[in-house]
C-alpha cells in the first residue's frame, strides 16, 4: 500500500470537497480511537479550519485521556485546530428519564440507548457544523460501513463525507503509523464507547477486524458450506451482520403511487 500517496490523495480530496461545497473546513468527533485520530489528522493536514469535538457520555477515563492527548498533539503540530469539550452526559441522562426505562435492562433497551448516545453526538456535531459553516467528517472504515454495518443509523453514520470508508481497518492502522498517531491509540483495543461496560468491538461482534476483512474478501463468491472451523464461524458472523445492515446503506424505500391513483 502506498501509504504516503494515499494520505496526500485523501487530504487533497477533503480540500477540494470543501471548496466545491463552499464550506470553511471540518468538524470531527474525537473519541480516543484509531479511526477518529486518523481522520482528524487528515483534516488538519488540509490547512482548513478543523474543529475537533470531544462528546463524552459516561465515558471511560482511558478513552478521554487518549482523546485529550491526541488533541494536544494535534494542536502542537497544526495551527488550524480548535477544540471543544461538550459533555452530553446530563443530556443523555435526561433522555433516559424522559423515555422512562425504569429497571428495564434487557438487551434491546441497552442497544437502543447505545444508539441514542451516538445520535446525540451527531446532533452536537451538526450544530457546530451549521453554526460555523463546516462539514461533518465521518470516521467509519470500509469494514464497518460496508461490511458489518458497525455504525449507528443517523448517528455516527450521519455525516457529510467519509474519507477513510474505502480503507480496511488494517489499512487505517498503516495510515496511523505514517501520520505519527500516538502509540497508545494504536495499541488500544477498538471500541465504539457507547456502553457503560467497556465493550470492545471484537467482544460485540465476535470476530477481529482481520477476520472480518478476510470474510469480506471471500463473501461475494462463497457460501458458509465452503468453510469449516473458525473460518466457518467468522463467515457466519459476517453474513449475519452484512444481511442485517442493508437498511443502513440502501436508499430509504419510497412508496411510488401509481399515476392513475393521482389523477
Amino acid at each position: 500500500m502506498q501509504t504516503k500517496a494515499i494520505i496526500e490523495y485523501i487530504v487533497k480530496w477533503l480540500r477540494d470537497y470543501a471548496a466545491q461545497a463552499k464550506c470553511k473546513g471540518f468538524v470531527v468527533g474525537v473519541s480516543g480511537g484509531i479511526d477518529s485520530a486518523v481522520v482528524s489528522t487528515l483534516a488538519a493536514q488540509t490547512g482548513l479550519p478543523t474543529l475537533v469535538l470531544e462528546l463524552p457520555i459516561h465515558q471511560k477515563v482511558n478513552q478521554i485521556a487518549r482523546a485529550q492527548e491526541h488533541i494536544r498533539q494535534l494542536k502542537s503540530r497544526f495551527n488550524n485546530i480548535e477544540e471543544h469539550w461538550v459533555d452530553l452526559t446530563r443530556t443523555f441522562d435526561s433522555f433516559t428519564m424522559a423515555v422512562d426505562i425504569g429497571d428495564n435492562k434487557d438487551e434491546q433497551t441497552q442497544l437502543a440507548l447505545a444508539n441514542a448516545r451516538s445520535r446525540l453526538r451527531m446532533i452536537a456535531l451538526y450544530y457546530y457544523a451549521q453554526e460555523r459553516g463546516l462539514l461533518v467528517v465521518g470516521t467509519g472504515n470500509k469494514v464497518e460501513d460496508f461490511g458489518v454495518g458497525f455504525f449507528t443509523k443517523y448517528g455516527d453514520g450521519g455525516v457529510d463525507l467519509s474519507p477513510i470508508a474505502d480503507l480496511l481497518k488494517t489499512q487505517v492502522y498503516e495510515l496511523a503509523k505514517e501520520l505519527n498517531i500516538d502509540q497508545k491509540i494504536i495499541d488500544a483495543p477498538p471500541t465504539d464507547g457507547l456502553w457503560d461496560a467497556d465493550k470492545t468491538d471484537e467482544e460485540q461482534i465476535g470476530a477481529t477486524y482481520p477476520e472480518l476483512e478476510w470474510a469480506m474478501g471471500v463473501y461475494p463468491n462463497h457460501t458458509i458450506d465452503d468453510f469449516s472451523g473458525r473460518e466457518r464461524e467468522v463467515f457466519a458472523i459476517y453474513d449475519r451482520y452484512h444481511r442485517a445492515m442493508q437498511h443502513k446503506i440502501n436508499p430509504i424505500p419510497v412508496c411510488i403511487i401509481p399515476p392513475e391513483l393521482l389523477s
